[in-house]
């Protein structure tokens, strides 16, 4: 009976010594866990301080790529209605050469009022200069004009002076282009006429031209395009960073799993040798 309670206190002592050690390694890992958690905590704060500032980032760079479109479909809307509309409604679409054949002053003189200040108005007259010339393409006699502006609204003067107080001023500088087209008598000039009409107009210059309209397309157009692809920018950033964080997210996962398979797998060896078999030390005591 003695070398059963023996028995019985030296397996338990035994069990004790056991038992002992494995609560200390559990109190000592307590600090480190927390030391653990800490210091993930440090790292998630670190993730997400970066995480806005890269959103704000990101906003800014959407809102200026919806900025850059907006604003193109405006320049589109504005350019159109001032510049390609008066473009695509002129009707002096075809190109020739004019030659002159008379240039005039007429006697009527055409009314205009001039402003010298802002509370400063005035009436005077500018004289209409007339300017003949022949088609080459068809031999038709026709009025020249300056551009799509003077042959709307003067139908037989070549284009429409600055009105002025002095009379002579712009009597002088209608002198001047009528000398001019006087030494172009024999020399043949560009100049556009109407295909569709039968009118006797026809005008040196066009207002608009291709290469204006060339720019009224291209620059808004390549607006559009920068915003568009900032914002298409942007949305693939956040689609390769959120597929990012999902891969290393389950990547994680499974290193965090496989870690605690080997920890377990290391630590049951251990506590199996560790255990005592009564039987074997009763048997041990007796004998």
């Amino acid at each position: 009976m003695k070398e059963d309670n023996h028995a019985a206190a030296l397996h338990s002592e035994r069990q004790g010594r056991v038992c002992g050690p494995t609560a200390g390694e559990a109190f000592a890992a307590g600090p480190c866990k927390a030391k653990k958690k800490d210091g993930c905590d440090g790292v998630k704060g670190a993730d997400k301080t970066k995480k806005q500032v890269s959103n704000a980032g990101e906003d800014r760079a959407m809102l200026l790529g919806f900025t850059m479109m907006g604003l193109s479909v405006l320049m589109f809307f504005l350019l159109g209605v001032t510049i390609l509309k008066p473009y695509m409604l002129s009707v002096w679409k075809e190109e020739s050469n004019c030659t002159t054949l008379e240039t005039d002053i007429m006697d009527d003189w055409v009314d205009c009022s001039f402003t010298c200040g802002v509370d400063c108005h005035g009436q005077s007259k500018y004289p209409c200069l007339q300017i003949l010339v022949n088609l080459s393409h068809s031999g038709q006699k026709a009025i020249l004009h300056y551009n799509e502006e003077a042959a709307q609204k003067m139908p037989k003067c070549f284009y429409i002076p600055k009105c002025q107080r002095d009379k002579n001023d712009l009597l002088n500088h209608a002198l001047d282009i009528k000398e001019f087209f006087d030494h172009k008598n024999d020399t043949p000039f560009s100049c556009y006429y109407s295909p569709d009409s039968s009118s006797e107009d026809v005008i040196l210059i066009k207002k608009f031209d291709r290469m204006v309209v060339f720019h009224c397309l291209f620059w808004p157009s390549l607006m559009l395009i920068g915003g568009a692809l900032i914002v298409g920018m942007v949305k693939l950033t956040q689609h390769l960073s959120l597929m990012c964080d999902e891969y290393c997210s389950t990547t994680k996962d499974e290193v965090a799993n496989t870690g605690a398979q080997q920890e377990d797998q290391e630590n049951r060896p251990l506590t199996t040798r560790w255990r005592p078999n009564l039987r074997t030390v009763q048997h041990s005591l007796l004998h």
